[in-house]
């Protein structure tokens, strides 16, 4: 049995001895199995979740508490942990909002419960988090990177960009352009080709988004002198397209596709990697000539329907995203399938069967869970529930069991 935790308004952590903790699997409340808890893991932290309470279970009866059981005067609010990458969440936190128009924050919100004095989190571990453990992260010394790659490209606009997103957004992806290493983003588009419902960088929902996109179409030389820099010096460097504070990357396949051909004029080294819906064929074809080495393709669910519920494309279909998956692998990049993940609705029987038979067609390198941070009930009010739920752990198993040979990880890897 795993107790309920909570916080007072001061952000002090309590246990609850006498509410046992529940997690939310679709709008479902359910106690939690062995497998879908581990003790928190190092990078991750406990946050307080504002104007929500904790629900939990008491004699066999879901219950839910607002004040400290200790302390009659005092008001609380549930909590939840924010998981480092190479984590997937197996279950959300059971809270209710006193307003029922209250919506959570797009944030990755896991389950946490307390149990022979350790915290424990709804999670199962999908990847190696080496490179992204939060220690290397907004370190003292990014502010002086930052100052000094400014410096040497000063009228950079996409530098300048970045400098925001490491600093403003604690972007990783942004931090590591400055400390020249690992993976590092390149945002170059505006506009999008898709409304998904839980975009990051534009609201289409009644939560806001957390960043903003860019402004501005960078120039191809603004491109390549950021591209061209990483590759060639970073360790395992990787350079992507499509950020969280863009729109769809391959809508500026014209721009790209020179700057790839110019970048690999100069050096072999290093994976230049795209993040896309694929919704834009013609660009993916043109990018992939180019000289890209792979793609990661965000997929809500594999289902068409469902599919179209989520993203809204705009001027192209999910015949088009497969149509560009295929292109891709024939034309030998790695591709990816970034899962939208969502327990209560990933881990559904159907949508599972979905996902095998599209893996059965393509030869899919890995398929990346990426937790999707979304209210439950924003989300699901969409969505028939017509399927049994087998929870993210067994999912998670099922794909490896059927699919062997497709990686199952968290992130990008390089390919060079």
């Amino acid at each position: 049995m795993y107790c309920s935790l909570f916080a007072n308004m001061r952000g002090e952590l309590y246990e609850n001895k006498k509410f046992k903790m529940l997690g939310q699997t679709g709008t479902s409340w359910v106690e939690p199995e062995k497998e879908e808890m581990i003790p928190l893991p190092k990078g991750a932290s406990i946050v307080a979740i504002p104007s929500f309470i904790p629900i939990g279970l008491v004699n066999d009866e879901i219950s839910y508490y607002d004040i400290n059981p200790e302390n009659p005067q005092e008001k609380i609010t549930a909590v939840a942990a924010l998981l480092p990458q190479g984590f997937t969440r197996t279950l959300l936190p059971a809270c209710v909002s006193p307003n029922k128009n209250n919506r959570l924050p797009l944030f990755g919100y896991s389950a946490v419960g307390f149990k022979n004095d350790n915290i424990y989190v709804a999670a199962v571990k999908t990847d190696e988090h080496r490179k992204w453990h939060p220690v290397y992260y907004n370190t003292d010394g990014l502010p002086a990177k930052i100052s000094k790659k400014l410096k040497k490209f000063p009228n950079n606009r996409i530098l300048r960009q970045l400098a925001r997103c490491s600093l403003e957004y604690s972007c990783f992806t942004a931090q590591n352009i400055f400390y020249q290493r690992w993976e590092g983003g390149i945002p170059t588009m505006t506009s999008c080709n898709a409304n998904c419902i839980g975009c990051i960088s534009e609201s289409h929902t009644s939560s806001t988004s957390p960043q903003n996109r860019i402004d501005f179409i960078p120039e191809v030389e603004e491109v390549v002198d950021i591209g061209l820099e990483h590759l060639e010096n970073a360790q395992e460097a990787i350079i992507s397209f499509g950020q969280g504070c863009e729109g769809e990357p391959s809508l500026n396949a014209k721009k790209l596709s020179e700057t790839i051909k110019i970048i690999r004029q100069n050096t072999n080294k290093g994976t230049i990697n795209m993040n896309t819906n694929a919704g834009y064929t013609e660009g993916i074809k043109m990018l992939s000539d180019a000289g890209l080495d792979s793609i990661r393709v965000t997929v809500f669910s594999l289902n068409e329907k469902h599919y179209n519920i989520y993203h809204q494309p705009i001027n192209y279909s999910f015949y088009d995203v497969e149509e560009s998956i295929k292109y891709a692998l024939d034309s030998g990049l790695k591709v990816s399938i970034n899962l939208l993940t969502f327990p209560g609705f990933t881990d559904r029987d159907e949508e599972i069967e979905f996902l095998l038979e599209f893996l059965n067609r393509y030869q899919i390198d890995m398929i990346q869970l990426r937790n999707l941070n979304i209210d439950a009930n924003e989300l699901l009010q969409r969505f028939t529930a017509d399927s049994d739920i087998l929870g993210i752990d067994n999912f998670i198993n099922i794909l490896k069991k059927e699919m062997p040979d497709v990686k199952i990880g968290s992130y990008s890897h390089p390919v060079r």
